[in-house]
């Protein structure tokens, strides 16, 4: 693999101009110039249709190929399953996804039931679905109410945007669904917005998570069904929630009997280091998980719904009733091709040892962004865990203004001057869309974690001086 490649592909790059419609990206600068076309991966690596040569910072640019590229065992595992059996309906089962919800499991316990679709919005809308349909079976339809925290991202289906923390990347794309209710963003660094400014540490966690119980009294508790929140918040900030949070979440969701429903599509699969999903380091008892991304590391769509076995038995308890089962189909949901990835993507990450290397790489990344912090003022703080992190700039630490997001772009941009592929929050939250992210491979080595963090030192004086 040196990114030099036989054939012009110049057709290919006419084709991608003319045709293509690129996510999350103004395609005028097209008009005169080319979109990048990433052409070839291996490990950390990928190659552009120039042959410029990254390494990937953010895994496929949204935090997925978790296992790294170029991975032949997993092409191959699919290739096999496709050729013998490659999609049926889900109202049937498959040898995959039976032996992958069995090995899924296996590693979250307390859960039960994987339900199969093909991304986190669909995901998240079949667990919001599920919550709506237990409210008009044990409560009249009164407790419907999906309550969701401020800067949190569930998905871009107009359900999972009406559970969106993310107002700048809601805007324009309303009116959304009722029954929809924002609690506060549980971020220390911010915690002037919340009227927290005077606590810190446990006493603010405990308080932060307070305020959602605010939320619940003001609707009524009768009318809350579920509250959805990410483990560690991922686009809108890379938010690690503070000590005691978690714990008192828990508490409040029992009190008011209230479904908790955890979203690890970005932090599930090992992302976080040592555990399996992002919610294990916390000792939450969820009744739902959702996840996609890293599930299979993009080599195949796949995302999952999974619920305790006591969700699953409020959908059997009357076979009489037309009614009483989950009436859903997801037609990729019946993809055989997700969970035969899947399955080979898990025996990779146990077998290479991938959530130990998650947590000391992750050390290692988070020493280097200190190290940076105490040389640039520009960084206000740094925050994560495992590898999945962010450093947040701001014009003043005192004040905590955010720089610019056309100078985020110049950091991102000069960074992949550089030969490495960086992200940042992007058409998130108003005015503070200037957070750094990072999310290499769990395969990262030292030395490419010394890498990136190099390239961003070189960004980061370039443009601040």
């Amino acid at each position: 693999m040196d990114g030099k490649f036989d054939n012009d592909i110049q057709a290919v790059v006419d084709a991608d101009r003319a045709h293509v419609w690129h996510h999350l990206i103004q395609h005028k600068p097209f008009e005169t110039g080319e979109p990048r076309v990433i052409v070839e991966g291996k490990g950390m690596k990928v190659w552009d249709q120039k042959g410029k040569e990254y390494l990937d910072a953010v895994s496929g640019a949204v935090w997925t190929v978790n296992v790294g590229y170029g991975r032949e065992s997993i092409a191959d595992a699919v290739r096999d399953q496709l050729v013998k059996m490659n999609y049926f309906a889900g109202s049937a089962g498959s040898v995959p996804g039976a032996l992958f919800s069995e090995k899924l499991i296996e590693k979250m316990p307390g859960m039960s039931r994987v339900y199969y679709c093909n991304s986190g919005s669909e995901a998240n809308e079949k667990a919001f679905k599920m919550i709506r349909q237990i409210a008009h079976k044990k409560y009249g339809g009164e407790k419907h109410k999906i309550l969701y925290r401020d800067r949190d991202y569930h998905g871009g289906t107009l359900a999972a945007m009406s559970a969106g923390g993310q107002d700048e990347r809601n805007m324009q794309y309303g009116p959304f669904a009722p029954g929809f209710v924002r609690v506060p963003h549980c971020m220390e660094y911010r915690k002037e917005e919340l009227g927290l400014g005077h606590l810190s540490g446990r006493d603010f966690g405990i308080a932060a998570a307070n305020l959602i119980e605010d939320v619940i009294l003001r609707e009524g508790p009768e009318t809350v069904g579920g509250l959805c929140l990410e483990p560690v918040t991922a686009g809108g900030g890379v938010i690690t929630p503070p000590e005691g949070y978690w714990d008192r979440v828990q508490e409040i969701c029992r009190k008011y009997d209230i479904l908790l429903h955890i979203d690890e599509v970005v932090c599930g699969i090992g992302r976080t280091g040592t555990e399996w999903f992002g919610y294990q380091h916390y000792g939450i008892k969820p009744d739902f998980v959702t996840m996609a991304k890293g599930v299979a590391s993009g080599y195949a769509a796949i995302a999952c719904c999974v619920t305790s076995e006591a969700v699953f038995d409020l959908f059997k308890s009357d076979p009489s009733d037309k009614m009483d089962h989950f009436r859903d189909i997801s037609t990729f949901g019946g993809c055989t091709a997700g969970p035969a990835a899947a399955l080979e993507n898990m025996r990779i990450v146990e077998d290479e040892g991938l959530l130990e290397n998650c947590a000391k790489m992750g050390e290692r990344f988070m020493a280097n962004l200190q190290a940076l912090m105490d040389k640039h003022d520009v960084i206000g703080d740094v925050r994560g865990k495992g590898l999945f992190l962010g450093a947040e700039l701001v014009k003043d630490r005192s004040t905590k203004e955010p720089v610019t997001e056309a100078d985020v772009g110049a950091v991102v941009a000069e960074c992949g001057n550089l030969g490495v592929i960086i992200g940042a929050s992007n058409r998130s939250i108003p005015e503070r869309n200037n957070v750094l992210c990072f999310s290499p491979a769990l395969i990262v080595t030292a030395q490419e974690v010394d890498a990136i963090t190099d390239a961003v030192d070189k960004a980061l004086t370039k443009v601040f001086g």
